[in-house]
């Protein structure tokens, strides 16, 4: 499911990135911790750990088993629903961030924190567009509303954390609705698929800047 997931990203967004994200996954939320050391750090379903050193950034995937399981009971490839959709969620949103951080890595890219998030929310809004589509549902049409309008947060982020996090959904809220608005049916045409690959590669004060646009207000 995991390598499904990276692939459509991968064509979704026009990239070449020769990384299985299996190879850099692990299930084991002890090893986590081992490799976090910090005693502060927060337990989730889902989280990418990132090194860097002088000359190379290292990455892991942390996925809760549990998690996994359960979209394997209910695979979102074959129907995706209310059922599964936060797990679903879940499990792209680590895809994405991975996708995201070794391709810009590989360009030699810095990222930033709200970067990620935002992109990532980009992806689950336009992943679960696209699923719905070629399932012929009409999950599609409450995407946005369950996705941006209702967002939920961890009660248990710091106050930066959760600002980061409450930005990151805004923008690409505002990037989404207007996607919406402009591209209302469910799948992706040319102008839309243009638009996303362009917004993929903006560094994150082009993307603000690009949300904050006249055609965005």
């Amino acid at each position: 499911m995991l390598r499904d997931l990276q692939s459509m990203l991968n064509r979704l967004y026009g990239i070449e990135l020769p990384l299985d994200v299996y190879d850099f996954l692990i299930t084991d939320a002890g090893l986590v911790d081992e490799l976090e050391a910090d005693d502060q750090s927060r337990a989730t379903t889902e989280k990418v750990l990132v090194r860097e050193t002088d000359d190379e950034v290292g990455m892991t995937l942390y996925l809760d088993p549990d998690l996994l399981e359960r979209l394997t009971s209910k695979d979102p490839r074959r129907r995706l629903g209310r059922a599964n959709l936060a797990d679903f969620w879940t499990v792209l949103e680590g895809v994405s961030h991975f996708n995201y951080i070794a391709w810009n890595a590989a360009a030699d890219k810095s990222v930033t924190l709200m970067e990620v998030e935002m992109q990532a929310e980009v992806d689950k809004y336009v992943g679960a567009r696209l699923l719905s589509d070629q399932q012929q549902t009409s999950l599609g049409s409450s995407v946005f509303r369950w996705l941006f309008d209702e967002p939920q947060f961890d009660d248990r982020l710091e106050p930066d954390e959760l600002s980061r996090y409450r930005n990151a959904s805004m923008f690409a809220g505002r990037f989404c609705r207007s996607l919406e608005k402009r591209f209302p049916a469910s799948t992706l045409n040319p102008a839309m698929l243009q638009e996303l690959r362009a917004f993929y590669r903006l560094p994150q004060p082009d993307k603000v800047g690009h949300i904050q646009s006249a055609s965005f207000a």
